[in-house]
């Protein structure tokens, strides 16, 4: 049961996430969800503990992207503080997007992952589009309305995977 919402890997938070565990993976590109995995909704700014995290991604050869839901405006400002590329409006669950952004950039699905902190959102358009996917707990308590939606169908799906073991830690994988 709930089989299409078992992550490839679990972690608290991306910043947890050592850079070789992708490089370890062969990923090459990095989707990294914005609101509530990289910062709260509210940021516009990435922090300090974001610009260096994306800067050892980097530095480990990876590309982060950042793949968003949210409209252009609200993304590109904090995408182009980091210097990364970014992909709003992205309609996660939806995979279309996603592998338009993976055909685009012409590599191999077995050489990128997701990284979310959403079953209803991340998860699934990453299983859609048939790529690895890391599930993170949320950053902050707060989130935009619309997720609130979301959150009610996530928790219990998150606690039904965590009794049967399903949310492998990443130092696992």
């Amino acid at each position: 049961m709930f089989k299409k919402f078992i992550p490839f890997a679990h972690s608290k938070s991306i910043y947890e996430i050592e850079p070789s565990f992708f490089v370890n993976h062969g990923v090459k590109v990095l989707f990294m969800d914005l609101d509530n995995t990289l910062d709260s909704y509210r940021a516009r700014e990435p922090k300090k503990e974001t610009i260096d995290y994306v800067n050892r991604l980097k530095e480990a050869g990876l590309t982060p992207v950042i793949i968003s839901n949210n409209k252009a405006h609200r993304v590109s400002g904090y995408a182009n503080l980091l210097g990364v590329e970014f992909l709003s409006s992205a309609r996660k669950p939806f995979s279309k997007k996603i592998n338009q952004e993976i055909a685009r950039r012409n590599v191999d699905k077995e050489n990128v992952m997701l990284v979310g902190d959403q079953l209803m959102t991340d998860v699934l358009a990453a299983k859609g589009a048939k790529i690895r996917v890391v599930l993170t707990e949320k950053l902050v308590k707060e989130d935009q309305w619309t997720t609130h939606i979301n959150r009610l169908f996530d928790r219990p799906i998150r606690k039904y995977h965590r009794k049967r073991n399903n949310l492998i830690d990443w130092r696992n994988k």
